[in-house]
């Protein structure tokens, strides 16, 4: 067939076909952006690859018959190697958030005001704290392994929480529909092997939770006093409080990432890097 014919047979059905392939293309890597599965999934397309070359040009029967009778195996192994990020598309989806729009209200400033205000102070007494906002994805798994609170939000609740002398302070507070749930939970470690090695418990836990959730977490270091936000199995480090503010107000109202927040996360990624965070943390 030669470019005459492929020409004939475009048409608009063609160039829609076309266009889906791409966008499904394009989302799977915008997916996989930025965690392990770009790895993974750079092997897949190198096995495609040689695949399409074995079966056209090369003729290579043996290794055509051993890519073929793959693709049954590979068709179950994808789906589970996949697992964490498919789950986050969906996930995405389904939040109803993401079709009405932000939410912005004078309760979600206070709420976020006082959060930031609570890392502020807990960063200056070097107190280690860890906080997890609830998304669309409930958390209540996590919520049943810590002590019930059910109380509103408060900067001097929070350092008493956190209070090296209480018996409280081990553990992630959970925090639903702006209101302090539980204390003390336990929460899932990232098994991301390229996590730096100098990041403690607390930000391992962080990234964990918001890896396979989209829960939002807020760390404070204890050996240094960093302030950290973990979203979508990623972290930015040292902030301060007013950054803090910024970022949780776009994160959790669903905000677009406009030009003043662009500008704000340059900074941020630039600083993310500067000041390595202690171990015991």
């Amino acid at each position: 067939m030669n470019e005459q014919d492929l020409l004939a047979r475009l048409n608009v059905s063609s160039l829609v076909d076309i266009l889906l392939v791409a966008l499904v293309f394009l989302g799977l890597f915008y997916l996989v952006r930025g965690t392990r599965a770009v790895i993974l999934l750079r092997g897949i397309l190198l096995v495609a690859f040689f695949a399409v070359l074995a079966s056209t040009l090369l003729n290579l029967t043996a290794f055509n018959w051993l890519i073929r009778n793959s693709i049954p195996a590979l068709l179950v192994a994808i789906p589970v190697i996949f697992q964490p990020e498919l789950r986050r598309a969906f996930e995405r989806l389904g939040r109803p958030r993401a079709l009405i729009g932000t939410r912005t209200t004078d309760a979600t400033t206070k709420f976020l005001a006082t959060l930031s205000r609570a890392a502020g102070a807990l960063s200056r007494q070097m107190c280690g704290a860890l906080i997890v906002i609830e998304g669309r994805t409930g958390l209540q798994e996590y919520v049943d392994t810590g002590i019930k609170i059910d109380a509103e939000i408060s900067v001097d609740l929070l350092l008493t929480i956190f209070n090296k002398h209480t018996n409280l302070h081990d553990g992630a507070v959970i925090l639903r529909d702006e209101r302090i749930q539980t204390a003390s939970c336990m929460l899932p470690l990232s098994e991301n092997p390229d996590v730096d090695r100098d990041l403690g418990t607390r930000h391992r836990a962080a990234l964990g939770i918001t890896e396979s959730t989209d829960a939002i977490a807020i760390v404070v270091s204890e050996e240094t006093g960093g302030i950290s936000v973990a979203h979508n199995g990623r972290l930015i480090r040292n902030l301060d409080e007013g950054n803090l503010n910024r970022l949780l107000t776009n994160l959790y109202t669903g905000r677009p990432p406009d030009s003043p927040m662009r500008r704000l996360f340059a900074p941020l990624r630039g600083a993310s890097n500067s000041k390595p965070l202690a171990r015991k943390n």
